[in-house]
């Protein structure tokens, strides 16, 4: 697809919206949106911000090319002609602030902070909430499957499960930005520079007479990075003894085997027992690699029995975010520009209270104590004149206002930052493994309540006063 169509990667009443404006010359008036979650994914303590990458490459090449304009002027709205001149024109030109990737990031706290002409910022609505709802949902199972594996190797093994090629590229750079070690997807490698690793498929021990011969073709073939699977027929009967018979011939030309894999079975009693054949062989540097429908919950749970598997290759439950596939960002406007040139803050009231917009030009702070080093909590704050600056602030539960605390001696660090300004991008995308860096730094900042997988305690993230009383007065504005 080109960049062009990519201006068709939205949703159409985001097209109608925008001819709705243009029709009535409100088109370049501004607007303000805010990008969040409300929940975290799979009852994580945290969650790992990505997709700004991509973000920033379709704001810097979104165009109506002509066969966007064709498509659009076949549609039964019969939009006005003239209205595809102002399309062939377009270019984002407002704002964007956003957290970096890597950052570690809790609900209702915005990510991305959008102001440009309400014509623009309909239209990226779409394409926006695509990226960083997926990004971010796989960074995140990524980051509690991290957890539990501890220092063990991790890749990625996904990409025949993940719902197309985008899925598949950019949910291997997810993974690799919250902490796995490399990925089978030789496009993700090439595109992202991150590490690729892969053994063999069953079809190749049987597309040969026997096991052991297609253990010794392989072997000849990539002497210096031979894994082999050893479960296609009996893992501890003949896969095990086969690969002890190549590493044998192999150490006999001065190589090594790398590894075993297993893919079936009784991963934490196979490990064990071929674990002890290995050493018994004398082969200690023969590494044992799983896979097989793994998670975080497998994972910790075969660890627990006594697993000796050293590597994990994790597919299907990381590519798809399998036990809860969709993250449930939203993009909310928050403010609208009045004729004057002034920002007007704006909610949205529902009978959910957890709907319940906050308005206004936003920022957000980490409150960072200088004594612990650890996170106090995030405060979200008005852009203007509301600053953190030292002295003595109450951070309080936005919802249950009584649960409070002050803090003192801290460090208040910004998250949001400035990626464009007036359609000029003013940001420079790190390197991928410095945002990975970025993630895994972070969490020492964090108690460690705040981040377990299970029942983790929830991490303040709480409105200044002024926040809170605007939404407040909002409030009782719309509601009498």
């Amino acid at each position: 697809m080109s960049c062009g169509n990519f201006a068709l990667h939205t949703d159409k009443y985001q097209i109608n919206m925008m001819y709705a404006h243009w029709f009535h010359g409100t088109l370049n008036r501004s607007a303000v949106f805010d990008m969040y979650f409300r929940k975290l994914p799979f009852g994580n303590g945290f969650a790992v911000f990505a997709g700004l990458e991509r973000v920033i490459d379709y704001l810097k090449n979104l165009r109506f090319d002509e066969e966007a304009i064709r498509y659009l002027a076949e549609q039964e709205e019969n939009y006005d002609p003239d209205f595809f001149d102002e399309l062939r024109n377009f270019r984002f030109g407002g704002d964007l602030y956003a957290m970096e990737e890597g950052t570690i990031v809790f609900p209702n706290e915005p990510l991305l902070r959008i102001k440009a002409r309400v014509f623009e910022a309909q239209l990226i609505e779409t394409a926006l909430l695509n990226f960083v709802n997926f990004q971010t949902l796989i960074a995140t199972k990524a980051a509690r499957v991290r957890r539990v594996a501890g220092s063990d190797t991790l890749l990625e093994f996904g990409s025949r499960r993940a719902q197309e090629q985008d899925a598949a590229i950019w949910g291997a750079r997810a993974a690799y930005l919250a902490g796995f070690d490399a990925t089978s997807n030789m496009l993700a490698g090439m595109k992202f520079g991150i590490p690729t690793k892969g053994t063999h498929a069953h079809s190749w021990v049987q597309d040969h007479d026997d096991e052991e011969t297609a253990f010794a073709k392989f072997a000849e073939a990539l002497p210096d990075h031979t894994s082999l699977l050893v479960d296609t027929y009996d893992v501890l009967g003949s896969g095990v003894p086969n690969a002890i018979k190549i590493a044998k011939q192999l150490e006999a030309k001065g190589k090594r085997l790398q590894s075993i894999r297993l893919d079936s079975g009784d991963l934490a009693y196979l490990s064990i027992q071929a674990r002890k054949m290995l050493d018994d062989a004398g082969l200690p540097y023969v590494s044992i690699t799983a896979s097989n429908d793994l998670d975080e919950k497998t994972i910790s749970e075969i660890k627990s029995q006594g697993a000796r598997i050293d590597v994990w290759g994790v597919g299907t439950h990381l590519i798809t975010g399998y036990d809860q596939p969709a993250l449930g960002g939203v993009y909310k406007l928050v403010a609208r520009e009045m004729e004057n040139g002034e920002f007007e803050p704006a909610i949205k009231i529902s009978a959910n209270p957890e709907k319940i917009t906050t308005p206004g030009i936003k920022d957000v702070y980490r409150i960072i104590s200088r004594k612990t080093g650890k996170a106090e909590g995030d405060l979200i704050t008005l852009a203007e004149g509301d600053v953190p600056n030292g002295e003595t602030i109450r951070l309080f539960n936005p919802t249950h206002t009584y649960i409070q605390k002050k803090v003192s001696d801290y460090e208040a660090s910004q998250l949001l930052k400035p990626i464009f300004l007036d359609g000029e991008l003013v940001y420079t995308v790190p390197p991928l493994a410095e945002s990975r860096k970025r993630y895994l730094e972070q969490l020492e900042t964090f108690w460690p309540q705040y981040l377990r997988g299970l029942n983790p305690e929830p991490y303040p993230v709480d409105l200044s006063r002024r926040t809170w009383d605007m939404k407040m007065e909002l409030i009782q504005k719309y509601m009498e």
